[in-house]
């Protein structure tokens, strides 16, 4: 493949400040819609700009290795709901008691309710069997089709759009209602469509199933196991030269 010499290179400064709100916004107001989802359908230049936006992903490689089903059809909707359903009765018999009772009360009705379905999968064999990248974790072409994934997220909460992933269900299941390839991985099957309020927490957060765990608890310094501090303490510790936000 020749290289394409039409790029160059650009700066690179920091945006400006009404610019950063505004990633960090997406980023921080980003939720896992599941059925606020209004009937409004959502156009093919909407969905254009959401798969542009999933589509300069980074990638392992530059491998690419994703693609996108865009299901608009409610008999194709139903029979993937259909497979759901069967997954998640199987998941709800997983939990006992108090805990089962919580998992029956949410609602995960997006698939039927979101007037617009994404599958996304990724192709293992997209640049073959070596990729630069890939060569000692196989994983890296699911890795990249999952950032893929954030970036349509993300740009959905920046156009007022609710996205929901759902996870719950038989990969064979998908494979055979789409015509998937059985080579082709299945990543996420993503409810997609308007929404005019979502939940200001996590919706699992608010219901009570599980809190956020402290960023604290989750950085080491150096090795394994090693306490690091407070990370907002310490990047305010460097001072004005920080790059923090």
């Amino acid at each position: 493949m020749r290289p394409d010499d039409s790029g160059s290179l650009a700066g690179a400064a920091a945006f400006s400040a009404e610019e950063r709100e505004a990633v960090y916004k997406a980023i921080s107001t980003r939720r896992d819609v599941r059925s606020q989802f209004l009937p409004d359908a959502v156009d093919d230049d909407m969905v254009r700009r959401l798969l542009e936006a999933a589509h300069h992903a980074p990638s392992v490689g530059f491998m690419q290795p994703w693609n996108f089903i865009v299901v608009r059809s409610p008999q194709v909707r139903q029979s993937v709901w259909e497979a759901f359903s069967r997954a998640n009765a199987e998941a709800a018999e997983m939990f006992s008691g108090a805990r089962q009772q919580a998992y029956r009360s949410l609602k995960l009705e997006g698939i039927r309710t979101a007037p617009l379905g994404i599958c996304v999968t990724s192709d293992p064999e997209r640049c073959g069997d070596v990729v630069l990248g890939r060569t000692h974790n196989p994983k890296m072409d699911s890795y990249s089709t999952v950032c893929a994934v954030q970036n349509l997220w993300l740009a959905a909460r920046a156009e007022g759009i609710g996205v929901g992933w759902v996870s719950i269900f038989h990969e064979t299941d998908l494979k055979r209602i789409l015509g998937v390839p059985d080579r082709i991985e299945i990543v996420a099957w993503l409810c997609v469509g308007y929404v005019d309020q979502i939940y200001q927490e996590p919706e699992l957060a608010v219901k009570g199933w599980r809190q956020r765990v402290p960023l604290e608890e989750l950085v080491f310094a150096d090795r394994w196991g090693e306490p690091a501090g407070d990370p907002v303490s310490s990047a305010a510790a460097e001072g004005p030269g920080s790059r923090g936000s």
